[in-house]
């Protein structure tokens, strides 16, 4: 049977609470532009909001003007969002503690992930939110994923309980082995990766090398 095959994510739903109140925290704490805005076409006495998070991705929100926040932390159980991360740059998770506790709002402080750092907080209705920022930049031509499914096996290969530094740092370098072409002949990751891709019966053709 055929997959479904998915692409990304589209946009991520939340109920809010009032208008006001909703683009007082998402746009003037988190900086998150307000660019939609109509009827909630399935309940038309309801508002849809609809936020950029920053890379075009929608975050959108259900709000009547009668709500109320309700900070009680959200539920946890089976079929329940546990978070929802964004990402910031390195510059600006050294700024996320300090900005929060400015504004009275709980947070954790920075928690090691290993392969990112994480600070988590809740927004005014008990969403817990993170913000996230990677350890590492992909090479040219890869992206996070890429890097993170070497360094999965890498540390499995290592033992290792999870992933670590040393783990993105060897990821890095074997996907940028792959694309290398080298005058001194350091090109192997390359060919093998040219060689493994090529139909059957190619091998001596594709493994000539680079004249």
């Amino acid at each position: 049977m055929s997959k479904i095959q998915v692409q990304g994510v589209h946009h991520i739903t939340f109920v809010g609470s009032n208008r006001e109140a909703t683009i007082d925290f998402y746009e003037g704490v988190l900086g998150m532009p307000l660019v939609l805005e109509q009827p909630n076409l399935d309940v038309p006495e309801e508002t849809h909001l609809y936020f950029d998070a920053g890379d075009g991705r929608l975050i959108t929100f259900f709000v009547r003007p009668t709500r109320v926040n309700d900070p009680t932390p959200n539920p946890e159980g089976i079929g329940n969002l546990h978070h929802l991360a964004f990402t910031v740059s390195r510059a600006t998770y050294t700024q996320v503690a300090q900005r929060l506790n400015e504004r009275n709002i709980w947070n954790t402080g920075n928690i090691d992930r290993g392969f990112m750092d994480s600070i988590y907080f809740r927004d005014p209705n008990g969403q817990l939110l993170e913000m996230a920022c990677y350890k590492f930049v992909p090479p040219e031509g890869y992206t996070v994923a890429d890097v993170l499914v070497t360094a999965h096996r890498l540390r499995i290969a290592a033992g290792a309980p999870a992933v670590h530094e040393e783990h993105l740092a060897d990821a890095i370098a074997e996907l940028v082995r792959r694309k290398a072409i080298s005058l001194t002949g350091s090109d192997q990751g390359r060919a093998e990766a040219r060689q493994s891709a090529a139909p059957k019966g190619k091998e001596d053709e594709v493994g000539s090398g680079v004249n």
